[in-house]
């Protein structure tokens, strides 16, 4: 399972990295359009500090401290800054789970995120389904604003 739960968050990541990269115009990535509140920018920001908590803070103690606010109101950052700081996602997420053992992944989750305790493993799949969600989104604001 550890395996399995690694290889779909590289995998995941990666293509948040080249989502980003498809935007024709790097501005695109931070506008709106009518019924959709959030730029793609602001999504893979908070998708960056999500999971550098969840997982590079919270379970392998790589330090990191998030600013939920500013992910969904900071604009205009160059996409070369953007996907930086997925790229160090991506190895800090790999780090961490790949120095867990099998065992670990029925611990309880250090903290409790959801109002209730959880294994890690399970908080895992949570979180992974997040990243994908978000990532359908990024997608779907992608052609939308391209077509504009």
């Amino acid at each position: 399972m550890k395996e399995a739960i690694l290889t779909l968050f590289q995998r995941d990541l990666k293509v948040l990295i080249k989502e980003i990269e498809q935007y024709p115009d790097e501005n695109l990535i931070w506008q709106t359009v009518n019924g959709i509140n959030n730029s793609a920018g602001n999504l893979a920001l908070h998708l960056v500090g999500n999971l550098k908590t969840y997982i590079g803070k919270n379970l392998g103690n790589i330090e990191y401290i998030r600013n939920r606010e500013l992910e969904f109101s900071a604009k205009n950052i160059p996409r070369q800054e953007v996907l930086q700081a997925i790229n160090e996602t991506l190895e800090s997420v790999t780090i961490t789970l790949a120095q867990l053992s099998p065992e670990q992944l029925s611990n309880t989750y250090p903290e409790n995120v959801l109002g209730y305790e959880m294994s890690i493993e399970y908080f895992l799949i949570h979180l992974h389904g997040h990243l994908t969600y978000h990532l359908g989104q990024i997608n779907y604001h992608r052609r939308i604003i391209s077509e504009m």
